[in-house]
Order: structure tokens, then C-alpha cells, then sequence
């Protein structure tokens, strides 16, 4: 199995390269060369096994440069016993006659972003193992919220890294931000900047394809990698909860092998949808994937219209994580359904840069139809639908789970589609304690952060996290704001050069 950069398919690389890089020197993003397939009979043998089985097997597919003693060993270090609240490791909850919610959220930083990063750290010790010599790797990060916490606590003091995460300084909720800067370790570094995600983000990648930044790197000792999942080592672990929920499916009976599902799925960047996109391709019998988006809903427009346009209003909603206007895993996508036309990847790519809006062709389009189904939900409906599960299904769910519920509602109402669904649950809802509290409740007493965590435990009697609750008096250690222009000087002062 090797890789390709969607700006560049001369490019040939391993699976260890595309992790060690986490993005193509040309400013693209690495894909498999091909999909690998899997049968009805491979899934079979997959229901009865516990997740980390089924992540080796479906983890091998893709790292083939990978020994199985290595596939063993990444894996079951990210998800041993003890680091996630349930068994299952992403349990399904039945939440009606047609739909399972994915508890995606069950792991040491309570978001879906646990899923990979607990396993890309392990990943990456054996790519760079692989790849690189004498070198320390610099994990650069940008951050709507989940991915910043996940990302350093899976790299915290891991030998041989330094992680540095980039965060919107208003863009992020009180839980979110207090994660981030109250991290312990030694090789961990975080820094606001004046922005929004998209600034992070745009920021992040220039500094990767710098050619300035890339030469005082070598003469220091370091190389860049990426936690964001523009690193395929990020993408990859994603398919592997798609596979196994298809598997519970089958396991509790709510399916047979063979008969199809839909996956509903709330992102911004769109890296989590595409993890299931991939999950069809190789063979889970997908019939529809339905895209969930915010008040920040371009990915809505452009699934419906076949036109990316970032040109628009930018929202700071309820749903912090899905505030994005530049999606950067849409680029893998195109790059599938345009014949792997790196050249046309490169001028939609540009367009994108140059003016914010670019319109696929025809062809493309039709085949977007035929795989989405896309809606939005700003935050009033947000809230309604927080109030309502609540109430009706006594399930507490996080602002941006709800989004999901609320697109699939309408989806299903309009089509009549009575399929059995997925729903991608990705947050527990205290990390949105505000907002979650004043849907269910029509009066909010709490004065401070853990003040609304103890009333939203007592309104909803849904459980505390530990690792949220333990938030509680610590004094953040990074406290420190950037323009978003300087984000490569506070690069160089992080890390001493």
C-alpha cells in the first residue's frame, strides 16, 4: 500500500512517510493509491471481536509497512483497558426504532478526537522509527477545540516530540479552553491567536510548506508533523469505528450482514465523514452518508450546489468544533471522485486561495448526489433538539451531537428513508456545559464554569467525567495570545530557536 498527495500524484510514499510528514511538500494531502476491499465474509469474522481486534485487522489493510507486532502494539496501547469509560470503546446507544447513536466520546478527553489520537502517537514513534534518524519531531496543531486537548494528551511526554497547539482565542468553549491550558508535560506548548479557526488552520499549513521554516528545522534537529487530520495517521483510525459499529449492528440485531445503513455525521473539516466515506468505499454497505453542519454551513451549500464559497459570514455558535469555513479533507474527496486529477485539484485549490470559491464540474457533482445528503442546524434548533431528546429519550447529548439528530429528523421526514442509521455522537455534553444546561433548563443559576457542571448535574443526573471534573481549581500554564501573523515567530520561541 502506498500513498499519493492530491496536489501531486507522481508523489509515491509508504504509509510511515505519509504519517512522519503529515502533509505533502507540495501543500497536498496524502491518500491511499488505492482502497482496499473488504467482503462479507472479512466482516463476519469481525463481529465477534473486541475493538482492538478489529482495529488490527482493518489497520493492517492500510499499513502495510507495519509488522503485525507493530500493529499490535500501537493498538493495544491506545486502547487498553482502563482508558476508555466503556468496554466497547464506542458503544452504540439506541435511541429510536431507527437510530444508534455512536458514542464516539468515552476516552480520556471526553471527544471523538480520542478515537485516533490516543493510537497516532504510537503511529508515529514507528514511522519516525522507520523514517527519520537523530531527529525530534514537532507536532503542529490547529484547533476548533476537541483535537488541541486530545492531541496533547496523547503526546504528552512522549520521547522524541514536542506538540504545539494553536487555538481561536475566542473560539473554543471554557471546558475546551481549560484542557488545553492547564495541560501538564514536558514537551507540550499552547497559544491563542486572534482568529478563528480557519486562521489557525491556513496558518498551520503555510508554515509547513515554508521553505524558510523547513531549513532552520534541519539545521536544528527538527522536522514537522502533524495531529490535525490532514495527517492520514489521524484519518485512518477513524474508518476503524465505522467498520466496528457496522459489526455491533450486526452483533445486537438490529441488521444482517449485507443490508445497508446510513451514517450521519456533524463536522466542520470534514476529516470524520470521510473516514466513513472510506468505510463504504472498502465495502460497508453505506446507502447514504448525510452531513451535519452548523450556522457555518458551507459544507451544506456546497453538497447541494456543487459551489464552495467561504465567502460568507463566519458564526460562533454552540457547536464550537464545527466552526469552519475552509474544510480541508473535502480536497481528499475531490481528488477520489475527479479521476485523481491532481492538476485539477491544484486549480479548484487555488480558486479556493485566491478568491474563496471554487465550482466542481459536472460529473463530480453527480457523483457527490448520488453519496450525500447534507442539512444544518443553527443554534436555536441546536437547543430545541437538546430539550427534546432530553425529554422524550432521557439522553443527554452535547451541542453538536444534537446538530447530527436534527439533520438525520428532517433527512429522515423528507425522504421517508427508514434505513437503519449511525448517528456520530463526538463530544460528551459537560464539555459544553452552558449551553447544554440552558437547553434543558429554563432557568440557569450557575455563575462560573463548574458552577454550570453541578447544575447540569443535578437537572439531567448524567454522570461527571473525572478528568473534567478534576479541571476544577487548576491554574492554566499557557496563557499566552498571538496575532495570527505571528504564529511562526511563537513557533521558533517555543521551541527555543
Amino acid at each position: 500500500m502506498f500513498y499519493t498527495s492530491t496536489r501531486d500524484k507522481s508523489v509515491r510514499v509508504t504509509s510511515a512517510e505519509a504519517i512522519t510528514k503529515g502533509i505533502s511538500p507540495d501543500g497536498g494531502l496524502f491518500v491511499p493509491m488505492e482502497i482496499p476491499k473488504i467482503t462479507p465474509d472479512f466482516i463476519e469474522s469481525l463481529v465477534p471481536l473486541s475493538y482492538i481486534e478489529r482495529a488490527k485487522a482493518v489497520l493492517k489493510l492500510y499499513l502495510t509497512d507495519f509488522s503485525d507486532d507493530e500493529i499490535a502494539e500501537c493498538v493495544e496501547g491506545a486502547y487498553r483497558e482502563g482508558k476508555f469509560s466503556s468496554e466497547k470503546v464506542a458503544p452504540l446507544y439506541k435511541l429510536s426504532e431507527t437510530a444508534n447513536v455512536l458514542e464516539l466520546w468515552r476516552g480520556p478527553t471526553c471527544a471523538f478526537k480520542d478515537m485516533a489520537l490516543q493510537l497516532l502517537p504510537y503511529l508515529l514513534t514507528v514511522s519516525t522509527g522507520k523514517t527519520l534518524k537523530d531527529t525530534q519531531v514537532v507536532i503542529l496543531v490547529a484547533t476548533s477545540g476537541d483535537t488541541g486537548k486530545a492531541a496533547l494528551e496523547g503526546f504528552c511526554d512522549v520521547p522524541n516530540t514536542k506538540i504545539l497547539v494553536f487555538y481561536p482565542v475566542d473560539g473554543v468553549s471554557p471546558m475546551q479552553k481549560l484542557q488545553m491550558t492547564t495541560q501538564e508535560g514536558a514537551n507540550v506548548s499552547v497559544c491563542a491567536i486572534e482568529g478563528n479557526f480557519d486562521d489557525a488552520q491556513s496558518g498551520v499549513k503555510k508554515i509547513f510548506t515554508d521553505k524558510d521554516v523547513e531549513k532552520k528545522f534541519k539545521e536544528n534537529g527538527f522536522a514537522f508533523s502533524s495531529a490535525n487530520s490532514i495527517n492520514w495517521g489521524r484519518l485512518v483510525p477513524q474508518i476503524v469505528y465505522y467498520v466496528s459499529a457496522y459489526c455491533d449492528m450486526i452483533e445486537n440485531g438490529s441488521l444482517k450482514n449485507g443490508e445497508e445503513i446510513n451514517v450521519v455525521v456533524p463536522t466542520g473539516n470534514f476529516g470524520n465523514i470521510l473516514a466513513a466515506y472510506y468505510a463504504k468505499r472498502m465495502g460497508i454497505p453505506v446507502k447514504t452518508l448525510i452531513c451535519a453542519s452548523n450556522a457555518n454551513n458551507v459544507l451544506t451549500d456546497f453538497l447541494t450546489t456543487g459551489v464552495y464559497d467561504k465567502n460568507r459570514e463566519f458564526y460562533c455558535t454552540s457547536s464550537p468544533s464545527m466552526d469552519i469555513l475552509i474544510s480541508s479533507n473535502l480536497e481528499r474527496l475531490l481528488f477520489h471522485l475527479c479521476g485523481e486529477d491532481d492538476t485539477q485539484i491544484k486549480e479548484w485549490m487555488s480558486q479556493l486561495a485566491e478568491n474563496g470559491k471554487y465550482s466542481v464540474n459536472d460529473d463530480v457533482f453527480a457523483e457527490i448526489k448520488a453519496l450525500f445528503a447534507a442539512g444544518c442546524c443553527d443554534d436555536n434548533g441546536t437547543k430545541d433538539t437538546i430539550k427534546r431528546v432530553f425529554q422524550e429519550k432521557n439522553y443527554l447529548c452535547d451541542t453538536h451531537t444534537a446538530v447530527a439528530v436534527k439533520v438525520y429528523d428532517e433527512y429522515a421526514a423528507e425522504t421517508g428513508d427508514k434505513t437503519p442509521t449511525v448517528i456520530a455522537s463526538t463530544a460528551n455534553p459537560y464539555k459544553f456545559s452552558a449551553s447544554v444546561l440552558s437547553a434543558i433548563t429554563d432557568t440557569v443559576n450557575a455563575d462560573n464554569e463548574f458552577d454550570t457542571v453541578d447544575e447540569l448535574l443535578e437537572k439531567s443526573g448524567a454522570p461527571v467525567p473525572s478528568q473534567l471534573a478534576a479541571l476544577k481549581g487548576k491554574t492554566p500554564r499557557f496563557t499566552g495570545v498571538s496575532e495570527k501573523e505571528n504564529m511562526k515567530q511563537v513557533v521558533f520561541d517555543m521551541l527555543g530557536i
